[in-house]
């Protein structure tokens, strides 16, 4: 239930990265091997899909292999090439009235959370984001403005593509506006269904569907559950309450009484914020990101940090999630804990 929150300033991959490497490699290799060697492809399908997709990744990726001390197995596990199986929770919501925003809760477990917040400028962009993978992204934002954030998509089907984080680092990496990143999410195959919400210093945001198994679909919508167009997976709909949850977000972003900072206060509190800890996840943060400002926020119950591109602030912040233990959710989760990258339930 304990862990610590590392914010690390890195303008290119070096002594620090390793050093997070060093930390989390043992856990990646175990979730990399987990179906067997021969379930995950090999060298060079990897290299070749992330050069015929995402070629700007490629000086990166070959940097982040060299100082992993090289070897088939690192580049396999860097590529996120058709990774095993993982999915998590989240509510994400985009504040569309006056100065643009992005809020998400992230849910997940605090055992399989990297907890690292990295500032980065790895292609010449600078990028404040929460790492996953190594070298992934589950919600961050760029110099430029552009804002992105991923919540599971709610379904089982596995296929051919790129782990999400990858994917969304690519698009902090490049683009610098919503209509590109929506581009790349529409080119770039995802190996499993995940909602990516997007906003930019302009006001422009979207939420992506993207699936291995069927057309990727652009919306105008500013608000992301665990589900895309329609319930898919009613066990893990039930456990994750992501419907009880986009209903909740829907009401209070329409709610023309409801001010900027009401509405980040709602993420703290349920039926957003989860403390289902004792089965394996809960609510590991809320994120705040203002493009216009270039400045992102992360709250828990009892602890507030800010970080800028102009001020960001190198920290350790333990955490201790205990304190917000619960005997879990109502509904059973045997049916999606299969998908538990670790062989725990977890969502």
């Amino acid at each position: 239930m304990r862990t610590t929150l590392r914010a690390i300033e890195e303008r290119e991959p070096g002594p620090r990265w390793c050093a997070e490497l060093e930390r989390l490699e043992p856990a990646y290799r175990e979730w990399f091997l987990r179906e067997g060697d021969a379930a995950r492809p090999g060298y060079l399908t990897c290299r070749r899909a992330l050069r015929d997709h995402m070629p700007e990744l490629e000086p990166i990726y070959e940097r982040l292999v060299d100082l992993a001390g090289g070897g088939d197995l690192n580049a396999r596990l860097l590529s996120l090439y058709c990774p095993t199986p993982y999915l998590a929770g989240c509510s994400q919501a985009v504040w569309t009235r006056s100065e643009p925003m992005l809020v998400r809760n992230y849910d997940y477990s605090p055992r399989l959370w990297d907890a690292t917040l990295w500032h980065t400028a790895w292609s010449g962009m600078p990028v404040i984001a929460m790492g996953d993978c190594l070298w992934g992204v589950l919600d961050g934002m760029n110099e430029a403005g552009l804002v992105v954030s991923l919540a599971f998509g709610g379904r089982k089907v596995v296929g051919e593509g790129f782990g999400i984080p990858l994917v969304l680092r690519y698009i902090l990496e490049t683009c610098d506006r919503t209509h590109e990143a929506t581009a790349v999410l529409e080119r770039v195959p995802s190996h499993m269904s995940y909602n990516i919400t997007i906003v930019d210093a302009d006001g422009a945001h979207a939420t992506v569907f993207v699936a291995p198994d069927r057309p990727v679909a652009v919306t105008r919508r500013a608000i992301a559950t665990n589900h895309q167009h329609i319930v898919e997976w009613r066990q893990f709909a039930h456990a994750t309450a992501t419907v009880d949850r986009e209903v909740f977000l829907g009401h209070r972003a329409n709610d023309p009484e409801e001010t900027r900072e009401r509405f980040v206060e709602r993420f703290q509190q349920p039926p957003l914020f989860c403390t289902s800890f004792a089965r394996g996840w809960g609510t590991l943060y809320t994120a705040i990101y203002e493009p216009q400002k270039g400045r992102s926020e992360f709250r828990w119950p009892h602890c507030t940090i800010q970080e800028a591109f102009d001020n960001f602030v190198e920290l350790e912040l333990p955490l201790d999630y205990s304190r917000h233990l619960q005997a879990g959710p109502p509904r059973p989760l045997e049916e999606w804990s299969e998908f538990d990258p670790y062989g725990e339930a977890t969502a």
